[in-house]
């Protein structure tokens, strides 16, 4: 056999030997045990002879890793490096060592979960101005900085993160710290889709609308709030206005509306047909019919909180569109990395071109002009009007840090009508002007002080006007009517996490409101001035647990209300609040909830037949002792249990309510009959049953609702005392759905309800004359019913590019497509031949809609 050569083998072997040593020495070195410096002093004392004078504080708890050097400088410079003390040579024989005011430090930020590198992590040493942002790397070296300091880093997506600064240093390499997920616990979502996308329902039962995501609903091709709102179970509107919404039987006037936290006074255009809020800066929606928060006051009814979008994205984003009523512009400018505006406009196309969509508006909102006569028929009028309107909303935003934000908004809101009308069958004009504004400024700072601790100061400026003058051509009567509202309110509010299943909510509010109302009639000659300044302080506390299982979750909480009339009372209310919500078994839950209320605004209703027939609403302070106008403080108690079951597609829920409310006027209530009942001072009962089945898959949803309701009044001096609401709609279904198809959207729908009460001329003595004007004899309030009411909607979206940027959306609506004439009020009146007339109003026609939209 051949020789086999190892020399080659053996010689490659004998030169790594040193370099495995070598890895061997330095692997023993990086692992070795850090040894303490009290120590470490101690063997070089009696080893080099020397001594090192020092405080026992400033080397306690020390360790460095273990010195390989034999040179006493190279062990000098090794303790220094790894502890950043300072050592002196007085003599030979002799150091001090002491702690530097300062260090140096660095360290490596990583995730806690897969350790990947944390860029753009910001690091503040607090108490100073020193601050920056993590490499590509994800480390950071800071020099000169305070040895007591503590240094924070936060980044978004993840706890904030504090260190002693000293923690950070004496590493080589640098430490390596992990930043913990935010796993922020939200609320729990009932229902993803809620009859369409963008639509839900949270665990406190209200219910969340967010514009970005939504779908379609029957009759709509935009995401107006106030009409979607109307979708759900309980609430409706008994004319078709969006400012006249009905929540559980209560009036419009008992809602509290807030945009950004800002009450509002006015929420319609074109006399409550259109909502006066831009959908497309809203962020998001909440309604909320019983078991309110108690940071919510000032409604005895619902609660409906918009807030407009509130995060800076740092780009530039916006959109346009039109329809047959209005033109508007929304976008959001970057004015630098931690700052924006926002801004939205809005104005009618009325004046400028007619479209059948606004004839439609405009005939629905003066149709109560077209009387009939006691021969039955139409009398002919002539109308010719001037009307336009108005909005337009602007918000800065601006991030002191990621933990402290400042927020400001505006909105205006304007309306404007010059009208007249020419009866035809005699020699009489009237004409009519109407201006009606809202103007509402608002701040709020935003803190988060810890990962437990947060805290929201608002406060805003709100001011009403609606100045309106009506005059008869043929006489010299003049009547002019002015309203005004001034408000202002400041609102505190903490939130303190006790745990990772409770939290505490707690905070402070105030509000003063005046009040202006002013009336003059020339002939006869008449004036009046009615104005009133209340003040609310408020102190409320809430705690809010969701069980770690999440099955069970409960919110009770309180407010103490001091209410303070500056010319007449002041009153102290405790107001309770509870939510409760437990899943007892699979998808099934049940839900409990109650309130107290209480409100110190009203809206009067002015129907006088001289304005044409066109409502307008007043608003009042509560003063019972005025001798004009007495209106009480409204206050409310409402208790409600439901039953819900939700899984997979298909969601089912039926709840039971009742709500009583005391101290409401007639004159708030919209009475148009025997001299509107004068002041009579009441109350009403809202007995109630709300059934929703919604089947929902990716491409469809359908749904079946039903409202059942008993609705009555209680006035003591009214006979009989006890009679039905003018809002008591015994029985209201609809049902609807949407379908999905790519970019196309459907939707239709079919709503059906028993009409509303009303009061008839007695039949068999309908004049009475013993007074003089002469006066209508009717029979007994509200024994009456109108026709039922049903109205089918439908309405298609298209949404496609124009460019990989620019999105465009096309849509086309028709409400009441089978053109069903639904009476929706009828109203008597006596003409000056002592005539009994009949005032109808109609519902909308066949009213055609088509939209076009980009937005990049």
């Amino acid at each position: 056999m051949p020789k086999v050569h190892h020399k080659p083998l053996l010689t490659i072997i004998i030169c790594l030997l040193p370099f495995f040593f070598f890895q061997k020495i330095m692997a023993q070195e990086n692992n070795a045990v850090p040894i303490s410096l009290s120590t470490v002093l101690y063997d070089i004392e009696i080893k080099y002879d020397i001594k090192f004078s020092y405080v026992d504080e400033d080397v306690k708890n020390i360790y460095i890793p273990p010195i390989s050097s034999k040179e006493l400088r190279d062990v000098l410079d090794h303790i220094q490096n790894h502890t950043q003390l300072k050592i002196k040579r007085l003599n030979e024989r002799y150091y001090t060592i002491s702690k530097s005011k300062t260090i140096d430090v660095c360290a490596k930020v990583l995730d806690n979960y897969k350790e990947n590198t944390v860029t753009g992590s910001s690091v503040e040493v607090l108490g100073s101005d020193i601050a920056l942002i993590t490499d590509d790397q994800g480390q950071f070296h800071l020099k000169d900085i305070p040895r007591n300091s503590i240094i924070q880093i936060k980044h978004i997506g993840f706890k904030p993160l504090f260190i002693a600064a000293e923690e950070l240093m004496s590493h080589n390499p640098c430490k390596t710290l992990l930043l913990d997920l935010n796993y922020e616990q939200l609320n729990e979502v009932i229902v993803y889709q809620f009859l369409t996308t963008g639509l839900s329902k949270e665990m406190d039962a209200s219910i969340q609308m967010t514009s970005k995501d939504f779908g379609i609903l029957p009759g709509l091709i935009e995401p107006d709030v106030l009409q979607t709102i109307q979708a759900l179970p309980g609430i409706e509107s008994i004319d078709e206005t969006v400012s006249n919404i009905n929540i559980r039987g209560g009036t419009n006037d008992q809602n509290l509306i807030l945009w950004d936290g800002i009450k509002m006074y006015q929420s319609g255009h074109f006399f409550g047909l259109i909502s006066a809020f831009n959908p497309y800066l809203t962020d998001k929606v909440t309604l909320i019919k019983n078991g309110t928060s108690a940071q919510y006051g000032g409604g005895v009814s619902g609660v409906l909180d918009i807030e407009s979008k509130n995060d800076i994205t740092g780009d530039f984003y916006g959109g346009a569109g039109f329809n047959l009523i209005n033109g508007d512009v929304y976008g959001e400018i970057p004015i630098a990395d931690n700052a924006a505006f926002q801004f939205s406009a809005r104005r009618s196309l009325t004046d400028f071109f007619d479209t059948p969509t606004y004839k439609q508006f405009f005939n629905r909102a003066f149709q109560d002009s077209q009387i009939i006569g006691n021969t039955g028929q139409f009398e002919e009028l002539k109308r010719t009007e001037d009307f336009y309107f108005y909005d337009f909303t602007g918000k800065f935003l601006f991030d002191i840090n990621p933990a402290h934000k400042i927020r400001v908004s505006f909105i205006n809101i304007h309306n404007k009508l010059d009208y007249s009308e020419q009866d035809l069958s005699a020699p009489s004009e009237t004409q009519s002007r109407l201006n009606q504004t809202n103007i509402s400024f608002g701040g709020s700072l935003e803190s988060e002080w810890n990962t437990v601790f947060s805290s929201k100061i608002n406060t805003y400026y709100t001011r009403y006007n609606l100045d309106s003058e009506h005059t008869t051509v043929n006489s010299p009567q003049l009547l002019s009517q002015e309203n005004e509202v001034i408000e202002t309110g400041l609102k505190a509010n903490t939130f303190y996490k006790l745990s990772e299943s409770l939290n505490w909510l707690n905070g402070y509010e105030f509000t003063e409101t005046g009040i202006l109302n002013f009336s003059d009639v020339t002939q006869p000659p008449y004036s009046n001035k009615i104005k009133g300044v209340m003040r609310t302080h408020v102190l409320f506390s809430e705690m809010e647990y969701t069980s770690p299982n999440t099955k069970l979750y409960a919110r009770g909480g309180m407010r103490l209300n001091y209410n303070e009339n500056l010319n007449t009372f002041s009153e102290l209310r405790l107001e309770p609040r509870l939510n409760v919500n437990y899943e007892f078994a699979n998808h099934l839950k049940i839900e409990l909830q109650g309130e107290y209320k209480n409100q110190t605004t009203h809206q009067v209703v002015d129907l006088e037949q001289n304005f044409l027939g066109i409502e307008k609403r007043r608003w009042y302070i509560a003063d019972p002792d005025n001798p004009l106008i007495p209106l009480p403080i409204t206050k409310s108690k409402q208790g409600s249990i439901g039953l819900n079951y939700d899984h997979h597609s298909l969601y089912v829920g039926l709840e039971g309510f009742y709500k009583d409310v005391k101290g409401i006027s007639a004159r708030t209530q919209g009475f148009q009959s025997e001299g509107e009942f004068n002041e009579e001072l009441g109350g009403y009962t809202v007995k109630g049953l709300e059934f929703l089945i919604n089947k929902k898959t990716k491409n469809y949803s359908a749904w079946l609702s039903y409202g059942y309701n008993v609705n009555d009044y209680r006035f003591n001096d009214i006979d009989p005392r006890k009679f039905p609401n003018n809002l008591d709609i015994r029985h209201t279904i609809t049902f609807a759905g949407n379908y999905t198809y790519n970019q196309f959207k459907f939707g239709v729908g079919l709503n059906y309800r028993t009409g509303k009460p009303y009061t008839r001329p007695d039949a068999e003595n309908p004049v009475d004359n013993n007074f003089f004007p002469s006066r209508i004899a009717f029979e007994k309030p509200n024994s009456s019913r109108l026709p039922e009411y049903l109205r089918a909607d439908a309405s298609a979206i298209y949404n496609f590019n124009l460019t990989p940027r620019i999105k465009a959306t096309t849509g086309i609506s028709v409400l009441n497509f089978i053109n069903r004439k639904n009476i929706l009020n009828r109203y008597y009146q006596i003409n000056e031949n002592d005539e009994i007339e009949t005032v109808e109003s109609i519902s909308l026609g066949l009213t055609p809609n088509v939209s076009f939209r980009v937005a990049f």
